[in-house]
């Protein structure tokens, strides 16, 4: 393809993702296709001779299209938003078209800096304390991985050698008999970390949740952290959610700090969604309060702020429990700039060797929106679901499950749990919606995630309207 035919097809794609923008409004949300509808409307073998793109093109429409649930649409309001605003698409295509390797220094010294820069001024952008800042004096730092399942796994890891004294690095888990804490509202990808680093899913301990709040009961936690050390176990590390998948959650990161005085275990903070929320000074107590006592947190820029999948950034306060656990340096990756200790390896940051330059993206939305712009999405994201809960309050037919978290209302009809998945799913099958469920204290309870740029409270009384019709 000429430079001249990439120009034409370029401006083909970007055509097609607008127009794909544009008709969103009419397409049901949800897929309707059944399965295996996709893979049978496709060849069985690929092409001997390659074929115009503008075919590749026409096939978006025919086949693609049809199997695609919108995550975009919206009144997609399914588990969380995953926003991908037009200036971060032309970011991330810029990074593809640069086509740059990140995986140490040298082999792109912007797509380091500009990376180290970016997750500084998200840093302040939040508020978070210095020390997560990778400054010229301070110990900490900042690295966009790809999700906070990896990010959480990487703090798992640099705790275990932390914690081991590099044993864990050299010769594995051990005797040792460590065990890891989140409540029982915590993300999945807590025990799939303990699986991954050895140390298996028995050795974590599901902490009970106040039931009003179901953020972690802290007293619980204690408990366990006693029980556990007197059988001779070793607390590792205790995960402490800012805004849970379930019901929006959020643990009381101060107070955990605060059990784990005189235990030597690695306080992480999992703010996946709703951490980039503290970019809005009014809501930053709430989210943060205690965060200076962590030693790692991550928060998704490819969530709730405006940034293209996959963009997930963790802050630990010593990067160096990071690199030391992480950093392996066979022959062919040595360099002068690496060994002189003045440049940073992101390599060693994270599992992945290779990494590609994902700082564009958050960049343009940095850029692009402003902070002002970025506050005003997610402002509008919390009124329109205080809006949807006021309606839900209003109808006695329907009740909330748990107080509105942000931009996320969980609620059910009075009727029972039949009646609510049954609900959910005549309004997911219609394509008008999509909507998730979870189980509150043994209640079935429907989801509401607001957060699309392209979300208006038009699309919010549409969906409620469906709600009380079904």
């Amino acid at each position: 393809m000429s430079p001249e035919e990439f120009r034409r097809q370029g401006h083909a794609a970007i055509d097609w993702i607008a127009d794909y923008w544009a008709g969103l409004d009419d397409l049901p949300v949800l897929s309707q296709v059944a399965p295996g509808a996709v893979r049978r409307s496709m060849p069985t073998a690929p092409p001997e001779e390659g074929e115009p793109f503008d075919a590749l093109l026409g096939d978006l429409d025919e086949i693609v299209l049809p199997g695609l649930t919108h995550w975009q649409h919206p009144r997609f309001f399914a588990y969380f938003p995953a926003n991908s605003s037009p200036a971060a698409i032309l970011g991330d295509l810029i990074s593809s078209g640069i086509g740059a390797q990140g995986m140490i220094w040298a082999t792109s010294p912007a797509v380091t800096e500009v990376e180290q820069v970016v997750v500084d001024w998200l840093a302040q952008a939040l508020g978070l304390p210095e020390q997560f800042r990778l400054t010229d004096h301070g110990r900490g730092g900042g690295v966009i991985q790809d999700t906070a399942s990896t990010a959480t796994f990487t703090a798992l890891l640099a705790a275990l050698h932390s914690a081991s004294g590099g044993q864990a690095r050299e010769s594995g888990v051990g005797s040792t008999r460590w065990t890891v804490y989140g409540s029982s509202q915590a993300h999945s990808s807590l025990v799939k970390a303990a699986m991954m680093a050895g140390l298996g899913a028995e050795c974590v301990r599901s902490v009970e949740v106040d039931p009003r709040t179901q953020a972690m009961d802290v007293t619980a936690l204690e408990r366990l952290l006693a029980d556990d050390i007197d059988d001779g176990c070793r607390p590792l590390f205790v995960l402490a959610a800012v805004g849970t998948t379930s019901t929006g959650a959020i643990d009381d990161v101060q107070a955990i700090a605060e059990a784990l005085d005189g235990v030597d275990a690695w306080l992480h903070v999992d703010a996946a969604w709703a951490g980039v929320a503290a970019v809005c000074p009014e809501l930053r107590d709430r989210l943060l309060s205690g965060v200076h006592l962590a030693q790692s947190i991550v928060t998704n820029p490819h969530k709730w702020m405006l940034t293209t999948f996959d963009c997930s950034v963790l802050w630990v306060q010593e990067r160096t429990a990071l690199t030391n656990a992480l950093s392996i340096t066979p022959e062919y990756l040595r360099n002068p700039a690496s060994e002189s200790g003045a440049v940073v390896d992101y390599r060693d940051w994270h599992p992945q060797l290779g990494r590609r330059f994902r700082a564009l993206k958050l960049w343009s939305v940095l850029r692009t929106y402003g902070l002002a712009g970025i506050r005003a999405h997610i402002r509008e994201g919390v009124e329109l679901a205080a809006h949807f809960a006021d309606l839900v309050v209003d109808d006695d037919r329907f009740e909330l499950v748990t107080e509105r978290s942000l931009s996320l209302v969980v609620f059910r009809l009075v009727e029972g749990d039949e009646a609510t998945l049954a609900a959910m799913h005549r309004l997911n099958e219609s394509g008008l919606a999509y909507l998730s469920h979870t189980v509150v204290e043994g209640r079935t309870a429907m989801r509401l995630a607001v957060g699309s740029w392209r979300t208006t409270r038009a699309d919010v009384d549409a969906t409620w309207a469906a709600l009380q019709a079904l």
